[in-house]
């Protein structure tokens, strides 16, 4: 019989803390880069710490898609990462901060076991100006073991804090590019009026945004007119 793990993802997450967060909100036309300094007791020891230093790359975020709800690509993060993010997908509805599908790439830049009482090490950490003056900086409290999850939680966090925003752009940068392509056809009707060797290039390009059916009416009275 296989033996039960002596912690799983819930252990990792119910003992994250965050202590700072980045002050800016994810990208929503780009990559967000967030530099974390992960703070943890090491098991079973006394007065010994690690701090894990590192980047958390989230891509850019996408409009939902019925096959895109709920998917999180988790990398690299390990097995209690993936048992957490498959959860977060199949709580997606409810959690209201998967709407948009999200990729996460880690990248670790150093870790180091210091001797002290973790708050003192934590304070050391949180007075350190060049974590305090990023914008983009991250301070968690989490767990050595599976420390992976404690980050995987912190992007949650930060989609959560993000997800308004980023919807808003994403929506009225859509509502911008139908109204451009709105505005392109007009015109190709136009064009097409003037020189009807157009029509047919007209037509090709309401058929491949889908607004065939709409302009359909429109487009046989062009070429109606054409005719005479």
């Amino acid at each position: 019989m296989k033996a039960p793990k002596p912690f799983d993802f819930w252990y990792a997450v119910n003992n994250t803390e965050l202590i700072a967060t980045p002050s800016n909100h994810l990208e929503t036309f780009g990559e967000t880069v967030v530099n974390y300094y992960l703070v943890s007791q090491l098991m079973d020891s006394v007065d010994q710490v690690r701090v894990r230093e590192g980047h958390l790359k989230a891509l850019k975020p996408t409009i939902i898609t019925p096959q895109s709800l709920g998917q999180v690509d988790v990398g690299d993060f390990g097995v209690d990462a993936e048992e957490y993010a498959e959860w977060l997908a199949e709580h997606a509805n409810d959690l209201h901060l998967l709407q948009y599908g999200f990729t996460l790439q880690k990248q670790e830049i150093k870790e180091y076991v210091v001797t002290d009482h973790i708050d003192n090490v934590l304070e050391r950490v949180k007075n350190d100006s060049s974590i305090a003056e990023d914008p983009l900086s991250a301070i968690l409290i989490g767990v050595d073991d599976p420390w992976q999850v404690c980050l995987l939680k912190l992007m949650v966090e930060l989609v959560q804090d993000s997800v308004k925003e980023n919807m808003q752009d994403l929506k009225q940068h859509s509502a911008d590019m139908k109204k451009r392509l709105h505005s392109h056809i007009d015109q190709a009707f136009l064009d097409a009026s003037r020189d009807p060797s157009r029509i047919s290039a007209l037509a090709e390009m309401l058929k491949l945004n889908n607004l065939w059916e709409k302009y359909e009416d429109r487009f046989f009275a062009l070429v109606k007119a054409s005719d005479r």
